[in-house]
């Protein structure tokens, strides 16, 4: 006499009813979209920190470097129509490092060639209702080569009173926004058409 054997329904069900609390447990315990705004935040950090010393090298390097136009009052943005510090926003976009880039620096010039292969770009670039991530580059100074460059961090542990806060510990002007470079009181004015949303400090 032959038997089969096999699970019934009602175990079937049992497992299957455990496989869905444990997978649901486990996404609300990781939090995967979080996890993906920390990573794209540490992507900023880096970016913002790699720029701020190739202009630092740019600069020390060069014997007449030019790091940007104080005298039009420009923000420079991976995203256009951006202003943060002045009444004309940046006329390109790209990531050229031969000058004609959202950072007006020609490091292609360089002795040695550019220490960046090109300028980098919010990886999550974005100005709508979805949030306001971009990177923002102003000219403290053209004579004594200052400058700073701003972002808006997306995931809760690097943003203003997170575990990692990066916006209010930086030493800039607005603690709601990451901010590096070389002169950290230039202004920044948060508004309709500059990271709109976020408060000034």
């Amino acid at each position: 006499m032959n038997t089969k054997k096999g699970f019934t329904l009602l175990e079937l069900l049992i497992v299957i009813g455990i496989l869905a609390i444990l997978s649901t447990t486990i996404v609300l315990v990781i939090n995967p979209a979080e996890l993906l705004k920390k990573a794209r935040d540490s992507q900023r950090i880096s970016d913002l920190n790699t720029v701020k010393t190739a202009i630092a090298y740019y600069v020390t390097e060069e014997s007449s470097p030019s790091i940007g136009s104080l005298s039009t009052a420009q923000t420079y943005s991976d995203v256009s129509s951006v202003n943060c510090g002045g009444t004309n926003p940046s006329a390109t976009t790209t990531q050229s490092v031969d000058g004609t880039g959202w950072i007006p620096i020609s490091f292609k010039d360089m002795p040695g060639g550019s220490p960046i292969a090109s300028l980098p770009t919010d990886p999550n670039k974005s100005v709508d209702s979805t949030g306001v991530y971009y990177y923002v580059y102003l000219v403290g100074s053209d004579t004594n080569y200052t400058f700073k460059l701003v972002a808006n961090m997306e995931s809760d542990y690097y943003k203003n009173d997170g575990s990692g806060d990066v916006e209010s510990t930086d030493g800039g002007v607005n603690v709601n926004l990451y901010e590096v470079g070389t002169d950290m009181d230039i202004a920044i004015t948060v508004g309709t058409n500059c990271y709109n949303g976020e408060t000034a400090s």
